[in-house]
């Protein structure tokens, strides 16, 4: 037999907050094998949440190998990686690529006084210019360090996302190729999102410093080879091609086949995410969504989400059952299945740990309605339906930027996509079809096929992204979606009141979050 002819794969990996996901994949993006790898989080005081950068990095250099072993792979086999991961932190590296900072997480809420001014001062130019409202993510971090640590940000020659600083590490990048992916940067906070350029008018008004900010790449670009050392720890080929890559949210969407106008994509993880695709830019005056860029030219994604939508069940089966297993998760979804829509007026209130967008941090959860008649189904139903009644008004403020756009279709990936009486309501509520997404780790292979354009392998991605495997398919029941329809109304006046009178929920020890 002659020597075995290499194949001509590609990886995505996806650096997240829990773990580290490596995926090979075939050009037209068919799953080989893959592999994680747990990462781990450090608690600070006063709401500090951070993770190690040499960590990360090792974590991509034990994921790759071991994805390679679960396929029967050889390094050769692979043309070119792309990394995804976490989107909303950052952390500061060095002239030589060292790490200044600890990655400051998207959970790090330390930055709440700078975040407050942000918002009280440039709210608004914020929003118009990013199409984000400020949140927990990159320039109210970047105050403060600023203002906290002045001497560690001195020495910070550019800010960088932990995929990126892997990728720099990985490539033997120093700070002056610093890149940050088009993806990212409506979470910048400095960003003119519409042109794809830092914005001059954000960075002098917020006094930061330009020359920390990276230069500005699609996905697809190269931005170098694997370097030796790299090779030798990951088990890949030296030289190896190295594509920018982009945020987890947008790989996830792209690998699920989130490529035309008029699709959505509901995230049923542990953050409840709805997405839409539009094409072209318009922020929402009403910050009630967050407009991410695509990655194709001129697609956008309006979303908006619930933190912790996806674990509100399994909270409320664990507090009747104890053990919180699979067995109790399943008989709760059977008694819920047993309720009839509307769960008989329960209504309930998914932000048990603030919302989101618009930012309300002091926002808690709750049940509205409750009577004696109601039992542990009606509180599960409740909850299902909760999601989807906010991601009925994330669709609303979706149509009213997009009148033309025609939403008539979602995609489900997640966990929460393997409920079919959670796919069946949100069909219901929000009056389009759900289709199942079969392909599990959809951001990896949203990663592998930029990393499949920047390797040659592809020309359109796109036509290849919507090709992605689909299982059951449940459609909207007109009658239901009728009658939910007042209590989506009621759901919405609710949340907006709460919205109005902070204090009606929050805890009198975190009064400082009412702003």
């Amino acid at each position: 037999m002659g020597e075995k002819r290499p194949l001509s794969l590609v990886i995505g990996i996806d650096v997240g907050t829990t773990s580290t996901k490596a995926g090979a994949y075939t050009a037209d993006g068919a799953a080989i094998c893959t592999a994680a790898i747990e990462s781990r989080l450090l608690r600070r005081p006063g709401g500090g949440v951070e993770q190690d950068p040499r960590e990360l990095l090792d974590s991509v250099y034990a994921a790759i190998p071991a994805c390679l072993q679960a396929g029967g792979l050889r390094g050769d086999d692979v043309v070119a990686l792309a990394l995804t991961g976490q989107m909303a932190g950052v952390m500061g590296i060095d002239a030589d690529w060292r790490p200044v900072t600890p990655y400051d997480s998207w959970l790090d809420t330390r930055c709440s006084p700078q975040l407050r001014w942000l918002a009280a001062e440039h709210g608004d130019a914020v929003m118009q210019r990013t199409g984000c409202p400020p949140m927990v993510n990159h320039a109210p971090k970047m105050l403060w360090w600023r203002d906290e640590h002045p001497a560690d940000y001195e020495r910070i020659a550019a800010f960088v996302m932990p995929a990126v600083y892997v990728a720099g590490a990985i490539t033997g990048l120093t700070a002056a190729d610093a890149f940050i992916d088009h993806t990212y940067l409506h979470f910048t906070g400095l960003a003119d999102a519409r042109t794809g350029t830092w914005s001059p008018e954000l960075i002098g008004a917020l006094g930061l410093d330009a020359a920390k900010l990276p230069a500005i790449l699609t996905p697809e670009a190269e931005i170098g080879r694997l370097s030796r050392p790299a090779a030798r720890r990951s088990g890949l080929r030296a030289g190896t091609i190295v594509a920018a890559g982009l945020g987890d949210t947008a790989a996830g969407a792209f690998g699920a086949g989130i490529v035309r106008s008029g699709q959505l994509l509901d995230t049923a993880g542990t953050a409840a995410v709805l997405i839409g695709s539009v094409e072209g830019f318009h922020p929402d005056p009403g910050r009630g969504l967050i407009g991410m860029r695509g990655v194709q030219p001129g697609q956008w994604l309006p979303l908006n989400y619930v933190g912790g939508g996806g674990m509100r069940v399994p909270w409320l089966s664990a507090l009747l059952d104890g053990d919180g297993g699979q067995a109790a998760l399943r008989d709760l979804l059977d008694d819920a299945a047993r309720v009839a829509a509307g769960a008989d007026g329960l209504l309930f209130l998914p932000h048990l740990d603030g919302r989101i967008v618009p930012p309300a941090p002091a926002m808690r959860g709750g049940w509205l309605g409750l009577q004696p008649s109601h039992g542990r189904g009606h509180l599960a139903r409740s909850i299902l339906e909760s999601i989807a009644f906010e991601y009925a008004t994330y669709l609303r403020s979706m149509r009213r930027l997009h009148p033309d756009v025609d939403f008539t279709d979602a995609r489900v990936i997640g966990g929460g996509a393997r409920s079919a009486l959670w796919n069946a309501i949100k069909a219901d509520v929000l009056g389009v079809s759900y289709e199942r997404v079969a392909a599990e780790e959809t951001a990896t292979r949203g990663a592998a096929l930029v990393a499949a354009v920047a390797g040659g392998l592809l020309a359109d991605a796109a036509e290849v992204a919507a090709q992605v495997p689909v299982g059951e398919r449940v459609e909207p029941d007109p009658a239901r979606h009728e009658s939910y329809a007042p209590i989506v109304d009621r759901y919405a006046h609710v949340i907006d009141l709460l919205a109005e009178h902070p204090e009606l929920m929050s805890n009198p020890s975190e009064r400082h979050l009412v702003a």
